[in-house]
């Protein structure tokens, strides 16, 4: 039996929190990319929220947006738009 699990409801904050803060700074994908020294595809993927990240991964992406990486985790950040 094959056991499915929803990802983690942080993962989920810190994916829309990602996307909206590097809307917010008017950054690419491929620009937060090469910031962060993570592939764009990796970027991709995290904020669709489908690829797990480590803590490590968490702060140099934080580092590259200029945002306190408990700031990112946090549910009501920023208003959804």
């Amino acid at each position: 039996m094959e056991k499915t699990h929803a990802p983690h409801r942080y993962r989920l904050i810190f994916a829309q929190n990602m996307r909206q803060i590097r809307r917010l700074k008017e950054l690419s994908q491929e620009e937060l990319a090469f910031s962060a020294n993570i592939s764009k595809t990796y970027v991709c993927e995290i904020e669709r929220g489908s690829r797990a990240i480590s803590i490590d991964v968490m702060g140099q992406i934080a580092d590259a947006l200029e945002m306190p990486l408990e700031e990112m985790l946090k549910q009501d950040l920023l208003p959804i738009k």
